[in-house]
């Protein structure tokens, strides 16, 4: 039994609680037999949230106190390498103050929706959809994901939502989609981050048929370098796809949709495609149809697949859908899987349904073939037959990123310096708030909902899988009228 379990006098494993004197008949919902009192799921519950609900208030306490005392030490640092006058540092020091003081009149301040005006609807998935918004006060723009709670509980997700908003605080770097804030209501779970405006990697690969060498390694470099620089944080995407891989307004990459990141045993759709009959041989069979008629199959089904709950295992690693364990190498299969995507124009498992697609993934090394009508270097299969193999094997498994810094393939890549030049594409931004990149959704209605007012003695305890969900950022928001890449 831990300290709060013996602060409540309570215990799961047996809420049986011996007293001295006999509990007078009718008092709460506790029934007293034989000296003990048997405490009602009800009551343990409560005991539990105020558990959780003092853990992450002193939790909280102690880290603000750290981040605040780093952000000075920072300061003093910066002051100190520019070699600043006494009264330079004292004016720099005065200008840090305020803005803390801004910061936790901002901290205690309770954000929600009525602080933001909807623009307009810019994405959809299957738990919530995602809108252009305005922060009202500022004039900032941002992209709001909202999530519903039910669902998240209804689908397991509550752990995905949680492992992507703790991330998204966690990876402050330029290869992250930026979060400034997240919060709740009883409906909802909100995640407000910066608005990307050059769209994602699946919209620019169905515009176009498949992209050339050049472009591809500059994608591939830029999408390399982002996952190493989560995976030198310590964690592993585990569902890097178009989907995620965001553009900004000068067309590089930025990797977004953190929900099933690092903590999770196994991917949580694996039962979608799993059957339990074993494949047969003729499951693997090749498709008869040509290449482009593949790809033509391939993206009429793709915009259904992102908005589904199952989603597609196309990019998924095989060891991942195993009981045996995976690492940060699953990412680099991923990796190869959207590689070859670009170069043939659809990824090299599709199917008709997300279970052959499975069964596909699971037997590789006689599904994964290049169709000889469209033909890529030796250099572009070999680079993606290193990325898609056995995972002691793979490319980046080894070494990280240096493993493909090796390779031919991408021997003309300055990776030093690839996010300060120009994109392989050009992405077309004419103002801060253009979504002329993103998909149309008239028929998702663009007012932000309304959360019902909560009735007396229903605060929503059943909430406290949600605790400690709201996050706002220090530093780094986006000025009114200047893109920001």
């Amino acid at each position: 039994m831990d300290f709060w379990q013996h602060f409540f006098g309570l215990s799961h494993e047996n809420n049986n609680v011996p007293v001295h004197h006999a509990a007078p008949a009718g008092v709460g919902r506790m029934a007293a037999t034989e000296g003990q009192i048997r405490f009602s799921g009800h009551t343990l519950d409560k005991a539990t949230k105020a558990k959780v609900t003092l853990e992450n208030y002193y939790s909280n306490l102690i880290a603000q106190h750290l981040e605040r005392k780093q952000r000075q030490d920072k300061l003093e640092e910066s002051m100190k390498e520019e070699g600043l006058s006494e009264d330079q540092k004292q004016e720099k020091r005065q200008q840090h103050a305020q803005k803390e003081t801004e910061f936790l009149r901002l901290k205690r301040s309770r954000l929600g929706v009525e602080d933001f005006e909807a623009l307009k609807v810019i994405g959809r998935g299957a738990f919530g959809e995602v809108r252009l918004v305005q922060k009202k006060d500022t004039g900032h723009i941002y992209a709001m994901k909202i999530l519903r709670k039910a669902d998240m509980l209804e689908k397991e997700q509550v752990a995905h939502v949680r492992a992507e908003r703790d991330v998204l605080v966690e990876a402050d770097h330029q290869w992250v989609v930026k979060m400034y804030y997240s919060f709740q209501d009883p409906i909802n779970l909100y995640l407000v981050m910066e608005f990307l405006a050059g769209g994602d990697m699946m919209t620019l690969l169905m515009k176009k048929d498949t992209l050339s060498e050049e472009c591809t390694q500059f994608y591939i470099a830029e999408t390399a370098l982002a996952i190493d620089s989560i995976h030198k944080l310590g964690f592993i995407h585990r569902d890097i796809k178009p989907d995620n891989l965001l553009l900004d307004a000068r067309g590089h990459i930025k990797l977004s949709d953190f929900g099933l990141c690092t903590g999770m045993k196994k991917s949580h759709r694996t039962e979608f495609y799993k059957d339990l009959s074993q494949a047969k041989p003729s499951d693997f069979t090749s498709n008869p149809m040509d290449s482009k008629r593949r790809a033509e199959s391939w993206k009429k089904n793709r915009r259904a697949l992102a908005y589904s709950t199952v989603g597609t295992p196309d990019y998924i690693a095989p060891e991942v859908f195993m009981q045996t364990g995976y690492g940060q190498s699953c990412d680099w299969w991923s990796l190869g899987v959207i590689m070859y995507e670009m170069l043939i124009g659809y990824p090299p498992f599709c199917s008709e349904n997300p279970q052959e697609t499975y069964r596909k993934v699971m037997n590789w090394r006689e599904t994964l073939v290049f169709p000889p009508e469209v033909p890529i270097s030796e250099q572009a299969k070999d680079t993606i037959m290193r990325l898609c193999c056995e995972a002691d094997r793979r490319a980046g498994s080894h070494q990280g990123i240096e493993d493909l810094k090796c390779m031919k393939f991408f021997q003309q890549v300055d990776w030093e310096h690839t996010r300060e030049r120009p994109s392989a594409i050009n992405v077309e931004v004419k103002s801060i708030d253009d979504t002329s990149n993103f998909d149309e959704f008239p028929e998702v209605d663009i007012k932000l909902p309304v959360s019902p007012p909560v009735r007396e003695g229903e605060a929503g305890y059943k909430d406290w899988v949600f605790i400690n969900y709201t996050y706002k950022r220090f530093e780094g928001l986006t000025q009114r009228g200047v893109i920001r890449p």
